[in-house]
């Protein structure tokens, strides 16, 4: 049976999309297949400066004023959307390169003022950014640049996770479920050739960071795993990968986030361990990526008494973190940079130049994406000419950072081709390597029924349930939009509801109710750790309908089978549920492959890169390694 609902409520708490009906096949010409370019390989990062690359940085710094080293340490942001020359907001980013010598700038995505009649002001103002608009724009800053520009980005998924048309990779946790180092290895490289095909130089990833906090609500899916090693081993494929294609890569957030339950955007993260432990768990990641030759590390806005018990000395700003562990236990000689200095952990108790300040006397070398450049700008010269930063820890700064751009060949092509841009990123070739993360790390975690793949045949009327944490928080995302046209391409009949927080609990009672009436039941639970919202968790009649659906189904043949998208630790909370897959996901690439398991289409293999306390250890995963014909 079908069912047919209209479910209206004052906020469209519970959208309803009907069943929908098979269609008579459109033919359609056959597709050319045309040949796809292959990657043109860039220039692997030198180990060592070549005589011109070594003499570049001496007759640049030489000739440097202190305007111009401070600007160098100072990174602004940019947004990679279309820009006219002939703007106010361009003569803005001209103004931070000609008049405060800004060194680089951090590429984000993009943004849209959203309009004040919106019910909802969070849908609609993030959005991607454009590859051919990022470069155009970076390219005509560069050429007014007299020093050459470092431009980075937070490409911890791919240059898809900012920029539209590029490769987008699933999160890091799915990696560390798939534990294919030479995965790891190719994803990083193509997201290098990809990022300098857009102009830009420096990775901020991997994501080294392990996580064994199921609370944690900032790093949660960006960390490879809760195994020291296992995460020490991929981020070390990572960063050789990066380095491949000629990016520099970027380890955070030291001195790791991982056991932390606040988010940093927000609030001041306190992390009590002892130094030992430490050690044990935080550091070693950390270590891994040094010895794999990382080329910088991002310091974090985190608390860590036992390494400087100084009041309100988070990582970022305390000296004996960053110049004490960092550069001399460890021995790293890259770039520092701080995490964003408009973060909330530190914006909220500093002004801009004083963190600026406090930055590069604890021996960050870049001081990263402040709420007010000018400020930072001043603060640090005025700390300078006071004596209060020693110029010679100023100097060293510069000299990293210009070494760090000759290593780039920047002394010599600062400049990207935006004709070759379109053949260098995305494509086919490229999405099928995101296509085999993704489908490798599906782990299949409970099927007491036996039921994955689904028991269900074509004709079968299929009830899915789309269940949110809260709809405003997924932005750019729209849950779902791939789950339902994937299911109906192999069961015509769908309908499909959406329930979230906002759902009332009339609305709830009439699934229950309703539920049985239907062949299969398949339910995609959507809750992430999004930064800034402080909020991980399942409305608690969402997680009690889907209990009670658990038990209503027990005993009879109707398959019920759960797909998780983005926090995996949600099932911890839904020990009833019979059959249990895991994504590590909440994009279209994660809602395809997850259907395609369900659906028998391909194998599943995946492991827990993390513990589920009272449930299943790391490594846990039952495999279905035969394709299953459904019936």
């Amino acid at each position: 049976m079908k069912l047919a609902l209209v479910l209206v409520a004052g906020a469209l708490s519970a959208a309803v999309v009907t069943a929908g009906q098979a269609q008579a096949p459109v033919r359609r010409p056959a597709a050319v297949q045309k040949p796809t370019p292959l990657p043109v390989p860039a220039a692997a990062l030198p180990a060592v400066l070549d005589r011109v690359a070594v003499r570049w940085v001496d007759d640049t710094f030489k000739k440097m004023t202190l305007d111009d080293k401070v600007g160098q340490v100072v990174m602004s942001g940019i947004d990679s959307m279309y820009l006219s020359s002939d703007t106010d907001q361009f003569d803005a980013l001209l103004e931070k390169v000609t008049n405060l010598k800004l060194g680089g700038f951090v590429v984000f995505g993009g943004s849209e003022r959203a309009p004040g009649v919106l019910l909802n002001t969070a849908y609609g103002t993030v959005t991607l950014g454009q590859p051919l608009a990022a470069a155009s724009t970076l390219n005509r800053l560069q050429a007014a640049s007299a020093i050459p520009l470092l431009a980075s980005a937070d490409f911890e998924a791919g240059a898809g996770f900012r920029i539209a048309g590029a490769t987008t990779f699933p999160r890091a946790m799915a990696f560390g479920a798939a534990m294919d180092e030479e995965l790891v290895r190719s994803a990083a490289r193509i997201t290098a050739q990809e990022g300098r095909a857009i102009g830009v130089h420096m990775n901020f990833a991997p994501v080294v960071d392990v996580n064994n906090n199921a609370r944690n609500p900032v790093i949660n899916t960006r960390s490879l795993g809760e195994s020291p090693a296992a995460v020490g081993r991929l981020a070390a494929a990572y960063v050789q990968g990066l380095q491949s294609g000629g990016m520099l890569a970027t380890l955070k957030h030291f001195p790791g986030h991982g056991d932390t339950d606040v988010d940093s955007h927000i609030g001041l993260p306190i992390i009590s361990h002892p130094r030992d432990r430490l050690d044990a768990v935080e550091l070693p990641s950390f270590k891994a990526g040094i010895a794999a030759g990382a080329d910088a590390v991002m310091t974090a806005h985190i608390q860590l008494p036992a390494l400087d018990p100084a009041d309100f000395s988070p990582a970022t700003l305390s000296r004996p973190i960053v110049t004490g562990l960092l550069r001399g236990d460890l021995k790293f000689e890259g770039l520092i940079v701080t995490d964003s200095m408009g973060m909330d952990a530190v914006a909220r108790r500093l002004a801009p130049g004083d963190a600026a300040v406090r930055a590069i006397l604890a021996g960050n070398d870049i001081v990263l994406h402040s709420p007010d450049d000018v400020a930072a700008v001043i603060g640090i010269k005025t700390a300078v000419e006071k004596g209060t930063i020693p110029l010679a820890l100023l100097d060293a700064s510069v000299r990293r950072i210009l070494t760090a751009k000759a290593r780039l060949g920047l002394h010599t092509k600062k400049l990207v081709s935006l004709d070759d841009l379109p053949s260098l990123v995305g494509g086919r070739q490229r999405a099928q390597v995101a296509r085999e993360a993704s489908q490798r790390s599906i782990t299949l975690l409970k099927d007491d029924r036996n039921q994955v793949p689904l028991r269900a045949p074509r004709e079968a009327a299929v009830l899915y349930l789309s269940v949110l944490d809260y709809p405003s928080g997924w932005r750019i995302a729209a849950p779902s939009r791939t789950v339902i046209p994937e299911l109906r391409r192999r069961w015509p009949s769908v309908t499909a509801i959406e329930l979230s927080d906002r759902s009332t609990p009339s609305e709830i009672d009439l699934v229950r109710a309703s539920a049985l009436r239907f062949d299969a039941i398949v339910v995609s639970v959507f809750v992430r750790a999004s930064s800034g919202s402080g909020r991980m968790d399942l409305a608690p009649p969402l997680t009690k309908l889907l209990g009670d659906l658990a038990r209503l189904t027990a005993g009879t043949p109707k398959p019920f089978v759960t797909m998780f998208f983005g926090n995996p630790y949600v099932p911890t909370f839904l020990p009833d549920l019979p059959a249990v897959l895991l994504t590590y996901d909440f994009y279209d690439l994660a809602e395809a492959s997850a259907v395609a398991a369900l659906a028998g289409d391909n194998p599943i293999g995946g492991r827990l890169p993390i513990s589920m306390p009272g449930s299943f250890d790391v490594g846990f995963g039952l495999v279905r390694d035969r394709l299953v014909r459904r019936p």
